[in-house]
């Protein structure tokens, strides 16, 4: 099915972008998909179950649902409510992700299920990440009709995001499992609360992670996120052992997480447990949800967040939300040239061939065409 929005989409300005935020998609579906039986849960007694899919370990009771709110035990047997039951879809430039060291410039298709396993104060989908899948509008629509939806279209990638994936876990496994018939990478945006034993699967079929990163705080996590910050931690060093391309985004919010302490901390971390190359990404942030009432983050701070970064070693920092700021741009670590140019979620500039800078030709690690070797 060729969507005729396509060479739109491909040309729009960055005003036109704007829409991409719509449901414009037409409404695809069946007859109707049962429940899903869920992967990484155990039986235990008096038909209850123990979901072990995230550090929640949810014991759930017969007719129940876990924390996430669209897992459900069912006499003894534990379902996904989402499978296949999409909520929103939408055709973005990779950058949007973001994602800079992969496949620069292109189109990803990207989807989401309602429900998360955190429940940040702050959440900009929040309408969708804290609903159960019955409060939102969904669809219906199997991985190979996303698949070839997303080909027809000039896709490059597909990526799980908006909500959480991992919640949406058994979808995102068979379409990362069945995309690679198609020839086409499969992403995941993450907050990265996932056990071990299920991201080591998922790391096998997927090529690309980004994982939000809320604090190098326990206390932030418990507090802003209902969650905790160590098994984040461990989900990063599994996928960067399992040779998945990541990246790292660091949300700022004035004066809960934007300390020279935790940016310090967490530069410090990246470098000894991931290794230098590894994109880190520091956002603004804008009030939302229920955090309303504090202030949006100022540039000086992320300024000061890449200033602290780059000078613990870190080669490719970023700064988010600040078009027309120099940390949206790649810099060759070895000669200091723009290497990848952008204006908010657009691609101007690209010096690389092969991978390498065309200045100098220093290897800039990244996922940039379809053999790549990461």
């Amino acid at each position: 099915m060729k969507l005729s929005r396509r060479e739109f989409v491909k040309t729009a300005s960055l005003g036109a972008l704007g829409l991409l935020a719509g449901n414009f998609w037409p409404r695809l579906g069946g007859a109707g998909m049962p429940p899903r039986e869920a992967l990484f849960y155990q039986k235990a007694l008096n038909q209850r179950v123990e979901c072990r899919l995230c550090p929640r370990y949810c014991v759930i009771d017969n007719g129940s649902r876990g924390n996430c709110g669209v897992r459900e035990n069912r006499r003894g047997k534990l379902y996904s409510l989402v499978y296949g039951k999409i909520c929103a879809r939408h055709l973005d430039p990779i950058e949007k992700k973001p994602f800079f060291h992969f496949l620069p410039g292109s189109l990803s298709y990207s989807f989401a299920t309602a429900g998360c396993n955190l429940h940040c104060a702050y959440c900009q989908n929040w309408d969708i990440s804290q609903a159960r899948p019955e409060a939102v509008d969904s669809e219906e629509l199997l991985p190979f009709k996303m698949l070839e939806i997303a080909r027809e279209n000039g896709a490059q990638s597909l990526a799980g995001t908006y909500s959480e994936p991992t919640i949406f876990y058994e979808y995102l496994l068979e379409i990362a499992r069945t995309a690679k018939t198609y020839n086409l990478p499969v992403l995941m945006v993450s907050s990265g609360f996932i056990n071990p034993e299920p991201l080591e699967l998922l790391c096998r079929h997927l090529k690309g992670i980004k994982i939000d990163f809320k604090s190098f705080s326990r206390d932030f996590y418990a507090n802003y996120c209902s969650g905790k910050l160590e098994p984040v931690l461990n989900s990063m060093k599994i996928i960067k052992k399992a040779g998945v391309w990541l990246e790292i985004v660091n949300l700022a919010i004035p004066t809960l997480n934007d300390g020279n302490k935790e940016f310090l901390n967490l530069c410090s971390w990246i470098k000894h447990n991931l290794g230098l190359e590894v994109p880190l990404h520091f956002t603004a942030f804008y009030p939302m949800y229920k955090l309303k009432n504090l202030p949006p983050t100022s540039p000086r701070t992320l300024m000061r967040a890449r200033e602290i970064a780059l000078k613990e070693g870190l080669k490719y920092v970023y700064t988010g939300n600040l078009p027309g700021f120099p940390g949206e741009n790649t810099y060759c670590p070895q000669c200091g040239k723009i290497i990848l140019e952008r204006k908010a979620y657009l691609l101007t500039q690209n010096q690389l061939i092969q991978g390498k800078c065309r200045f100098c030709g220093e290897h800039i690690p990244g996922y940039w065409n379809q053999a790549s070797q990461i």
